[in-house]
């Protein structure tokens, strides 16, 4: 069975547009991404729908080539639609009928969060009824009201709210449409509505609450709020944390710096072997959990560390950040120094510490600069490193 989908965009919407806009709000950003873009992909998505064809208002071809270009091979030509929605998707309908399918889906481009078992409950149930519409429960008292004073409550058992997108066998949801149009009399809000009065089986299917409508400009702002949330669960919090370090020179014939030994008229002083690039990067990745410092973890009055290697620490933090569920996704150390010269030496530490941190080289990043001359590293009295970490958590 040949099935398409046929999407309505050609109100207007300027109720829900952002102020001193008359962009549709079908066009509108949602999560970056036009609504109507996200309503498309629902259906060009999913394997059991053919074709989709969108009812536009004719003003509206700029904005709907924009939305609709990453589809091209998956839609029809759009068509024109009418004053009244009802209108709109009878002229969407008659243009399917030059190769007319043998099911189609109708859909409101303001529910762009429809879900592919949706589509695929309602097109399974055409098998056996004319139309099919979808539907939640309504779970909140309904009250009848007059003049401002409440006169009573309706039952909830037998009450739903409809959903879109309404599937039906394409021949008869076509030839209820064409009568409906011939009868001035005949007022729908749907076309579940169109087919019960034309006389059609039509079968309720369960929805789904994140089906949900955006008609208002509020309902667009929490819709972009959630998808927002959502991304950041799937992505992640990243995190940005810095770490300071500096140490004195003294007697001695090489540095220690980010696990590399480079040959100097002097050595770095320290409770352990003065890395003071990885005492950084320790702080930094640290930092990025709101774990302390590397003092904390590693107290210069244990005697445990004397001499130790930093990659010990380095290696720590990034145990504390993984045990939080934690990735680290890049680390940068900046050298202040006189000398010795970093550059001959750069890709080694790059090489060592992705090594420590089990990253790939390319994210990780060494710098070096001088302090022209000024205070006590222009005076060739010590190094000082600075480093950045981001981390991604859950």
């Amino acid at each position: 069975m040949s099935v398409s989908a046929l999407i309505v965009a050609a109100g207007r919407g300027v109720r829900a547009s952002v102020p001193k806009s008359l962009i549709p709000k079908q066009y509108l950003p949602l999560g970056g991404v036009p609504i109507l873009t996200r309503a498309i992909a629902a259906f060009a998505a999913h394997p059991s729908v053919d074709d989709v064809i969108v009812a536009i208002h004719p003003e509206d071809i700029g904005l709907y080539e924009a939305a609709s270009h990453s589809f091209s091979s998956r839609l029809r030509p759009p068509v024109a639609g009418g004053l009244e929605r009802q209108d709109s998707v009878r002229l969407g309908l008659e243009a399917l009928a030059v190769d007319r399918p043998d099911r189609v889906l109708i859909h409101d481009a303001a529910r762009p969060f429809v879900e592919p078992a949706l589509v695929t409950r309602v097109i399974a149930s055409l098998d056996e009824h004319d139309a099919a519409l979808p539907c939640v429960p309504v779970t909140d008292t309904l009250t009848t009201a007059k003049s401002g004073r409440v006169t009573g409550s309706l039952p909830r058992d037998e009450l739903w709210r409809a959903q879109t997108p309404q599937g039906f066998r394409f021949d008869a949801i076509l030839a209820a449409h064409r009568a409906a149009a011939k009868d001035a009399s005949a007022t729908f809000t749907d076309d579940a509505g169109i087919a019960q009065w034309f006389g059609l089986d039509v079968a309720l299917v369960e929805g789904s609450e994140a089906n949900r409508k955006l008609t208002s400009a509020e309902d667009i702002a929490s819709a972009d709020e959630l998808l927002r949330l959502r991304a950041q669960q799937v992505i992640g919090a990243q995190r940005v944390a810095t770490g300071y370090d500096v140490h004195a020179f003294g007697p001695g014939d090489a540095v220690i710096l980010c696990g590399v030994r480079i040959p100097h008229d002097r050595k770095l002083i320290g409770h352990s072997d003065a890395d003071v690039g990885m005492h950084a990067l320790t702080d930094a990745l640290l930092g990025t959990i709101a774990d302390g410092d590397i003092g904390v973890h590693f107290p210069p009055s244990d005697a445990r560390w004397r001499g130790a290697a930093s990659e010990l620490f380095l290696k720590h933090a990034a145990a504390r950040v993984k045990a939080r569920g934690g990735e680290i996704v890049h680390v940068d150390v900046t050298f202040i120094c006189e000398g010795p010269r970093i550059g001959p030496h750069r890709d080694a530490m790059r090489a060592k510490l992705a090594e420590c941190l089990g990253l790939d080289a390319g994210r990780v990043s060494i710098k070096a600069t001088t302090n022209e001359g000024l205070g006590f590293i222009g005076r060739g009295e010590g190094i000082a490193a600075m480093a950045t970490a981001t981390v991604r958590l859950p």
